[in-house]
């Protein structure tokens, strides 16, 4: 009888194994992970994004500033151009005249110093012009000689002494300590100076170019009194003058022709933004202000009347009124902002900022999302402050 065995199975199959565990899927999820939540600390970081505070006040104040000193100081600045137009001649005339102009002159030493009448100035080219008047400079030191403005004469006639500005030295002290201790300078040229034949431009012809000259002058002026005012400084509407002066006609290269030449000269005063914009604050009652940082915002409207007109380069003081709006910036020092929020929670660090009044208002953006404090150190916060 022969043996055999039932089942209801198949044949064993002895290749099959158990299934893999997915390592290389679950290491890739891991890696991912990993990577994320070190790209998210990577780019973790505390920031504030700071809008200044601005206050719009109405002035009409009374001001006293002093020249590069004090609380106040300001600046003098000057500057010049000439302008030429060609129209037809109508003949020539003889004429002889001296150059003249203004001069300042200066005083290192510890004591007045007089001049006496036709006192001789000498350009560095041996040019010499004489004084008018008698003088007495006052008393000053290097650093802050005395001065006082006098006008000179050329000691010659002829077009040779139509000269820019220049400094000048006084022969009469050569050999002498007084020699580099009392000396001028002048800021605009000396005209007036002719000789021989000169051309003649009908007068009617004259007047009309003179006009135009003036006309073409007055932009170029401004931009070029733009163009010298330092960072930081501020020249207000009404802190200008501007005159101009008649230079002698010359032949042109055009037969028949004459150069009419007008020059003008336009000088300014100049405030340190942050200066004027403290002193405007002080002086405007009702504002709260306590002395902060400001600047004074280009926005403003404020027209500046001086008492005695605009002073010369010499002058020491300066009194005169504001009239109209300012619009006052409070300035943001980041390094401030950002050791009173250092450490603190993002509430806490809310209501910190609210006692800084250059503040108007704050966001706060720290990342990771979780993350909720400020670094201690304030070298980690960003501060962005943004334009009011």
């Amino acid at each position: 009888m022969g043996n055999s065995v039932a089942s209801g199975r198949g044949p064993l199959n002895l290749s099959e194994r158990p299934p893999k565990f997915p390592y290389t899927t679950f290491i890739a999820i891991a890696v991912v992970i990993v990577v994320s939540i070190g790209a998210l600390f990577y780019f973790s970081s505390a920031k504030v994004e700071v809008i200044p505070n601005t206050v719009s006040a109405a002035v009409q104040s009374s001001f006293v500033a002093n020249q590069s000193t004090g609380e106040l100081p300001f600046e003098i600045i000057t500057a010049q151009k000439i302008a030429t137009q060609s129209v037809k001649g109508s003949g020539t005339k003889a004429v002889s005249s001296s150059a003249s102009g203004t001069i300042t002159v200066y005083n290192t030493q510890l004591k007045t110093q007089r001049l006496d009448i036709n006192t001789r100035f000498a350009t560095t080219a041996g040019l010499v012009f004489k004084s008018y008047s008698a003088m007495t400079i006052p008393a000053g030191s290097a650093t802050k000689p005395g001065s006082i403005t006098a006008r000179v004469y050329a000691d010659k006639e002829g077009s040779s002494y139509n000269v820019g500005p220049t400094s000048f030295t006084v022969p009469g002290f050569a050999g002498t300590p007084k020699a580099s201790q009392v000396y001028a300078r002048s800021v605009t040229a000396m005209t007036g100076g002719a000789s021989g034949s000169v051309p003649v431009v009908d007068s009617a012809l004259e007047a009309q170019a003179r006009s135009a000259l003036v006309a073409a002058l007055a932009p170029d002026l401004t931009a070029s009194i733009q163009e010298q005012i330092p960072s930081g400084y501020t020249l207000l509407s009404g802190a200008t003058e501007t005159t101009y002066q008649e230079l002698a006609s010359a032949p042109s290269s055009t037969t028949g022709q004459v150069e009419v030449k007008e020059q003008g000269t336009i000088t300014a005063i100049i405030f340190p933004n942050a200066a004027l914009a403290k002193a405007i604050a002080s002086a405007v009652t009702g504002l709260g202000y306590q002395g902060e940082p400001l600047s004074l915002s280009p926005a403003s409207s404020l027209v500046l009347a001086p008492a005695n007109g605009i002073p010369s380069s010499n002058a020491s003081s300066l009194s005169f009124t504001l009239a109209g709006t300012a619009s006052l910036i409070y300035s943001v020092d980041p390094t401030r902002i950002a050791t009173a929020v250092s450490g603190k929670t993002r509430s806490a660090a809310e209501v910190a900022l609210t006692n800084y009044p250059e503040v108007k208002r704050a966001v706060i953006i720290l990342r990771p999302f979780w993350r909720q404090t400020f670094p201690q150190d304030p070298a980690s916060i960003k501060i962005v402050v943004a334009k009011p």
